[in-house]
């Protein structure tokens, strides 16, 4: 099926040229989106249940900062490549049969998310205006955001121009209708009305929270023009997100001495909060989908050798994410997903310890990097990395001091680091670049 038929194949296994980038202001305002969405409003109030106001802004404060460490070091590797996550994976360390597997965990695990998150804003939209069953503005709600992310970056952009601001508004109107009658300075001050969170405990809440966002960042990064615009981006996104969303979900829990903000907004202001579930679920699917196209893309390409068109499979993913939401199948699979999103954590670090210290395949990045293509061949398998890769998952599952996810993280960097040193790192086998990849993409230049 042609991409024209379609939509836009977004460079789906190609370099993104340097006249298709965006300025860094069009992405940040992407990301600012993605963290402000209604699973951060929800993290916010799980704090201020079990956190002091000033307890909880420092567990915000220290997730920030690990989630930002994370999403600028790989999101330089997508800015400087062009190249979105599970492709660049071939290069960095993971060689072509294990990029196809995290393109696989990629694909799995977003669409599953997007089909909850789907089923989420479907019952705002019931309680909203009734008319149809949830099963049918699941389906409703899914094939809409499917319809924009068929057209690509561009057209998520868009998207994000008008539901950020607008979210941001109603998000204002709910917490002051809801706050009025309380006094600021008690909120502030007042002992948390629910069971008491340690400080690693929320810190480990907020870093896990986006642990797998940070991580599929070059999906976004790859249309950044340059490497301080990753870091500007980065910076502004995640930390707006963290703070302006999650200590007004802190307030929330304190005023009402519930974590349950969504009932609370929904019955305090009705419409608007039901507007609010709506708006803040919307711009985090859009890219629930999108990454979860560009992981299946990838698998496709490396598994079966076969370029196929990013908007056709995003239509496919789309559509099933929509019917299984529908179905209410997917929230017996959020247990499978939590358990998946711990095999994402060493990958960054495993990427980052390749493209920064070892090296091992640098060089064909760099030489092909100017001409706008691929390197001609990837390694098969490297062997030490899924071994790497699986332990340092086991080790974030398993342990349980300190922060699971960057203990994981952590873990493959350093596992990476010395493998390679003791010369461990090598490929197993030789997989050829498919032509399509290889071509340098000629671009229509980016309108912001």
């Amino acid at each position: 099926m042609a991409g024209s038929q379609v939509g836009t194949d977004d460079y789906a296994l190609a370099r993104v040229p340097a006249s298709a980038r965006y300025s860094w202001w069009s992405v940040a305002t992407q990301r600012f989106g993605q963290i402000s969405a209604l699973s951060q409003f929800l993290l916010g109030a799980t704090l201020g249940f079990g956190m002091s106001f000033w307890s909880a802004f420092w567990a915000l404060t220290l997730g920030a900062v690990i989630l930002e460490l994370v999403a600028i070091l790989i999101g330089v590797i997508g800015a400087k490549e062009g190249l979105q996550t599970s492709v660049i994976a071939r290069w960095t360390g993971f060689g072509q049969a294990g990029s196809s597997l995290i393109g696989l965990a990629i694909g799995i695990s977003l669409i599953g998310w997007f089909g909850i998150q789907s089923a989420v804003s479907a019952a705002g939209l019931q309680s909203l205006i009734g008319v149809l069953p949830t099963w049918g503005w699941s389906l409703l709600f899914g094939l809409a955001v499917t319809l924009v992310v068929l057209r690509g970056f561009h057209s998520m952009a868009w998207v994000a121009y008008v539901t950020v601001p607008a979210f941001l508004i109603l998000v204002g109107w709910s917490i002051i209708s809801e706050l009025s009658d309380h006094s600021l300075g008690s909120l502030v001050s007042a002992a948390p009305p629910g069971p008491q969170l340690s400080l690693l405990e929320g810190t480990t809440l907020v870093a896990g929270g986006f642990i797998v966002g940070a991580v599929i960042t070059p999906d976004m990064t790859r249309y950044n023009r340059t490497v301080g615009d990753v870091v500007k981006q980065t910076v502004l996104g995640i930390t707006l997100g963290e703070y302006v969303i999650g200590l007004i979900g802190v307030l929330l829990a304190h005023a009402i001495g519930s974590a349950n903000v969504i009932t609370i907004v929904t019955s305090s202001v009705g419409w608007v909060g039901t507007l609010v579930i709506i708006l803040g679920t919307l711009k985090i699917n859009d890219w629930n989908l999108y990454s979860s196209g560009l992981g299946v893309v990838n698998f496709i390409g490396s598994v079966f050798g076969r370029h196929v068109n990013r908007a056709a499979v995003t239509l496919v993913v789309g559509v099933l994410g929509s019917v299984l939401a529908a179905g209410g199948i997917l929230d017996k699979f959020t247990d499978f997903l939590i358990v998946l999103g711990v095999a994402f954590p060493p990958i960054a670090g495993i990427m980052v310890a390749e493209y920064f210290v070892v090296k091992r395949w640098r060089p064909e990045l760099d030489q092909t990097r100017e001409h706008g293509t691929l390197p001609a061949t990837a390694p098969t398998w490297v062997p030490a990395t899924i071994v790497i890769w699986i332990g340092a998952a086991l080790i974030g599952k398993y342990v349980a001091w300190g922060l699971p996810s960057i203990n994981s993280l952590v873990v493959g960097f350093a596992a990476y680091v010395v493998a390679g040193k003791l010369g461990l790192i090598r490929g197993v086998g030789t997989s050829k670049t498919m032509d399509s990849e290889k071509t340098e993409i000629t671009a229509v230049p980016a309108t912001s």
